[in-house]
């Protein structure tokens, strides 16, 4: 599946489950996705009320809007129960999204414990430095639709400061934006780490965005504006792609071998160009 056939993961909002009314908040905001976690945002001893918490919401809101659910890691005493969980929402759910992946063995796992009755897609996040190693593979695992960098894990285990600019990480990204784009998932970039709307944020936004990236999550709802914004293609984008792709057409219509616009050649590289400028505003 390439990745314009996947919902549009502009601005991603991240709400803990175990919060009613913040999760509330969440899906009643205007973002692309919502992620509602039961892992880093629940404490041990909500974990199960959590996941009831979730199961509803998600049973509630997930017809209207795109909603995902991230669970506990593989490894740790909530990961099959948060799948099964999962699988009965199957109608509703968006997709999973699964920490720490650092091998498609833990996709591998997932997809077994789901079961074929469940097509749920996952997205992975990819927080350790494992995990960005073994990139290549993991995009090839059963239900893919998308992989997430995780900022605060591969940080830490990096050792690198949490001030760093969005330049410092650009092979991380450019790593994880070419393994996603040759499987034709999607790429979408992790949380910046603060919540304010602010030139910091908008930066480290507008930066992936020019890099390739789909989308952005979001832990807070004053970012949602700025995050889709830098996602969504301008009017004179929009429009030139509209050209580009008229004129292919035309040049096949009167059976021509090449096609000209403005003075340039186009070819099939420009016209993926213009149809992916397209589908990230539903055209």
């Amino acid at each position: 599946m390439s990745s314009e056939q996947h919902p549009r993961r502009r601005a991603v909002l991240v709400a803990p489950g175990s919060d009613e009314r913040k999760a509330g908040k969440a899906l009643a905001s205007a973002a692309d996705e919502v992620v509602l976690d039961l892992e880093d945002a629940v404490t041990a001893a909500q974990k199960d009320a959590a996941r009831e918490l979730v199961a509803s919401l998600v049973r509630r809101h997930g017809g209207e809007r795109t909603v995902s659910v991230r669970i506990n890691g593989r490894g740790t005493v909530w990961f099959e129960d948060d799948l099964r969980a999962c699988a009965a929402l199957a109608g509703d759910l968006a997709s999973i999204v699964i920490p720490k992946v650092e091998s498609v063995a833990d996709l591998v796992e997932a997809d077994r414990i789901l079961g074929t009755d469940a097509p749920v897609p996952v997205q992975a996040l990819i927080e350790t430095p494992s995990g960005v190693q073994r990139i290549d593979e993991i995009v090839t695992g059963p239900r893919m639709a998308g992989v997430i960098i995780g900022y605060a894990d591969l940080g830490a285990a990096l050792g690198r400061a949490s001030t760093a600019a969005p330049e410092h990480w650009l092979y991380v990204q450019d790593r994880v934006l070419h393994a996603a784009r040759a499987a034709g998932v999607q790429a979408v970039d992790g949380p910046f780490l603060g919540i304010a709307d602010d030139d910091a944020f908008r930066r480290s936004a507008q930066w992936v965005a020019d890099l390739g990236f789909d989308g952005k999550w979001v832990i807070h709802p004053a970012q949602i504006t700025s995050a889709a914004s830098a996602f969504t293609p301008t009017g004179d984008q929009v429009e030139a792609a509209r050209k580009v792709l008229a004129a292919l057409e035309e040049a096949e219509c009167r059976g021509a071998g090449a096609a000209q616009l403005d003075g340039r050649m186009l070819d099939e590289a420009v016209a993926v160009a213009a149809r992916r400028i397209l589908s990230k505003i539903g055209a």
